[in-house]
């Protein structure tokens, strides 16, 4: 049986803001299992990122459960890593590519092994000839693969990712999009991510998570059922690829 990482149940968040506390999210309840991949998508404002924070424990809950590895989420859950789209002020600019994986390591393992883990992590991402480059020789694909790399270099259970390709040309969207799926083959780590990119949350997800409301709730959990083994072209055009895109558009238009 699959392990059951997260547990989600009856949650509500409130948020404070100028015109005082607002509920933004309602009544959430879902599991995440060990191994999956799962997007959360819905439209703007309906609370996408806001579900993922709770997830990583930046944004108290008001209401309900969350627990992780069987734990009240109280706090960053160790375990979980957080991937933002701002892959621009994410790196230290002083420091090389590198030294920026290596973060996360320094006052827990030498700097040999540092050195060694980073080297790895680079590795998976395909910039492994990079490590001595400074940031503002990247482009913004390698940018966002450095942050994932310094992501990995610390072993987490789970990447929680705030559309991590929204701000990349389609081009280099796709080749992440797959550097991604082999990352998660070779390690088995746990994926939740959040994007506006309907086909994308289809292409790599085992489960896409359908926000709608004011506040938001779960409308609509559509597994995705797709060989693992995924190619932007083929995988597009295959007939369950088309048919939860189907269910999950109509959902969204529905909700107009």
């Amino acid at each position: 049986m699959t392990l059951c990482l997260y547990r989600i149940d009856g949650v509500d968040v409130q948020l404070d803001g100028e015109q005082g506390t607002r509920l933004v999210l309602q009544d959430i309840t879902f599991d995440i299992r060990a191994g999956e991949i799962v997007a959360i998508v819905g439209r703007s404002g309906v609370g996408k990122s806001t579900l993922l924070r709770a997830l990583s424990g930046l944004v108290e809950i008001c209401r309900g459960t969350m627990e992780f590895e069987a734990r009240a989420v109280k706090g960053p859950p160790a375990g979980a890593v957080m991937v933002f789209q701002d892959y621009d002020n994410a790196l230290l600019p002083w420091r090389t590519v590198g030294r920026n994986v290596e973060l996360g390591l320094e006052g827990r393992i030498s700097r040999k092994a540092r050195h060694s883990v980073a080297a790895c992590a680079l590795e998976m991402v395909k910039l492994g000839d990079r490590a001595d480059d400074y940031p503002r020789r990247l482009s913004g694909g390698m940018a966002q693969r450095v942050q994932i790399a310094r992501a990995l270099a610390i072993e987490p259970t789970v990447l929680l990712m705030d559309e991590p390709f929204g701000a990349l040309d389609a081009m280099t969207k796709a080749s992440l999009q797959d550097v991604l799926l082999d990352v998660q083959r070779r390690t088995g780590a746990t994926i939740v991510f959040v994007t506006h990119d309907l086909d994308e949350a289809i292409y790599l997800s085992n489960r896409v998570i359908v926000l709608e409301g004011n506040p938001g709730s779960i409308v609509l959990m559509a597994d995705v059922e797709l060989p693992r083994a995924r190619d932007q072209v083929t995988t597009r055009e295959l007939p369950a690829f088309l048919a939860v895109r189907h269910l999950i558009g109509e959902r969204l238009r529905g909700g107009e």
